[in-house]
């Protein structure tokens, strides 16, 4: 019976699992350092919050694995001997396999900095994260501040979650408007002003020089780059990205870039062995996505793909309109289609953005100037539906089209009722003056 080994116990990689196993009597064992079970990474901000507990992260019950004859093996990988399709764990032991599937995910970006490997220095994106931010921030009294360092979705959600138990934060960020390299200029301008009213110390176009120890090597500071000040504090977050977690292959024949290199198939460049989630690298990346995607969604996508691949339906991993969603404290974002903040923005791409004057609220829409086709929308506090961009998209719809119907696609119809002659006023006027 084929034995299909799958390295990683994320998203890619139990969705994975869970669709081979749908198609076939395979054998399948996935293989994880990490946690004994499938957990939702996404989920553990609430787990500190007081929402769940950590067993509430797990979206099926312990006993679903055996019920489904899928093998979980705990256990580090140390080296891949593709010519003998043997992985080789920290432990001494072996696994053969007849198809690999590398679904590792990624690790959190360190750059060298003096101190980063400190007692209290963290990413925020493994279950040991969590565990070192209970022990190192329990309360206030236990952590007097932390500092964050990289201004990206994980990092305002550690905020976000430090928040909840009044411990004081300051936030480093390299760029000089918050994610600015992804929105555009209203949006991060707005997000700036959120943070710095929930009380956070959000400190722009700063940058970390070095993690001071006290005696028994725990964090006792950080020192700032630009000015030399030092910032007392017991815990630092590091959430300057992420990198693909492939150190384990690096002798493997397995062709690498910063990911593990990967076609529209999902294959390597050595034969039965894959690569998917956020540690795969496509060789060209698709559209206007970037060749390595860090995304749940994605992810997810990826596996299904596979799946029928190595149940022998072979099928081209093909992802569709870029969307995306997360939050900023308490208001709430997504993206549909393609609205570029001022890194990588075309010069016929033109936008209308629309503010509420509570500041909580606003839109931009990307339409191409020389032929008014809608390019994407970015929405902040007002929920709009999937399908129906995904249409629009589709379609190649007008920019004008969207804007008179744009009540279509919004969540909360009554909700929206109450802004749309005021965006579509804004609209108007808009085209008028340009």
């Amino acid at each position: 019976m084929e034995h299909i080994v799958i390295i990683g116990n994320g998203i890619s990689g139990v969705t994975l699992a869970r669709h081979i196993r749908k198609l076939s009597d395979k054998k399948i064992t996935i293989v994880s350092a990490e946690a004994d079970y499938f957990f939702s990474r996404t989920a553990l901000m609430y787990v500190y919050m007081g929402h769940m507990k950590f067993e509430h992260t797990q979206p099926y019950e312990n006993w679903f694995w055996k019920k489904n004859r899928i093998e979980l093996k705990k256990g580090y990988v140390k080296q891949v001997e593709t010519e003998t399709k043997t992985l080789h764990f920290a432990e001494g032991d072996t696994l053969q396999y007849d198809k690999l599937i590398i679904a590792t995910g990624s690790k959190p970006n360190k750059f060298g900095w003096p101190g980063q490997d400190l007692n209290g220095v963290m990413g925020m994106y493994h279950k040991q994260d969590l565990e070192t931010l209970e022990a190192h921030a329990p309360n206030n009294d236990v952590c007097k501040r932390a500092v964050i360092v990289g201004g990206g979705l994980i990092g305002i959600e550690l905020a976000e979650m430090l928040n909840s138990r009044s411990i004081p934060v300051t936030f480093l960020v390299r760029e000089d408007s918050f994610w600015n390299g992804v929105l555009p200029q209203g949006e991060s301008e707005m997000i700036n002003r959120h943070i710095k009213n929930h009380h956070i110390d959000l400190r722009l176009s700063t940058n970390l020089k070095a993690i001071n120890s006290d005696e028994n090597g725990n964090v006792k500071s950080v020192i700032i780059e630009e000015t030399g000040e030092e910032l007392e504090c017991n815990v630092v977050g590091l959430t300057a990205g992420v990198t693909p977690n492939i150190d384990f292959i690096k002798d493997s024949g397995i062709e690498i870039g910063r990911g593990v290199k990967v076609n529209r198939f999902l294959e390597t460049n050595i034969p039965d062995v894959y690569a998917i989630g956020d540690c795969a690298e496509q060789h060209e990346a698709i559209g206007n996505r970037r060749p390595i995607e860090a995304v749940w969604y994605t992810g997810r996508m990826m596996g299904e793909v596979l799946a029928q691949t190595i149940c022998g339906n072979k099928m081209e991993y093909k992802p569709g309109h870029w969307f995306n969603s997360a939050k900023f404290l308490d208001i709430e974002y997504q993206t549909y289609g393609w609205v570029f903040g001022k890194n990588g923005r075309p010069d016929y791409e033109q936008h209308f953005h629309w503010k509420h004057e509570d500041d909580t609220k606003c839109i931009t829409v990307a339409y191409d100037k020389n032929t008014n086709q809608f390019l994407g929308i970015n929405t902040f506090g007002i929920r709009m539906r999937h399908e129906v961009f995904d249409k629009w998209l589709t379609e190649k719809r007008d920019v004008d089209y969207v804007m008179k119907n744009l009540s279509e696609a919004n969540f909360e119809p009554e909700f929206y009722s109450r802004f749309e002659n005021e965006i579509l006023q804004a609209y108007t006027n808009q085209l008028q003056t340009a």
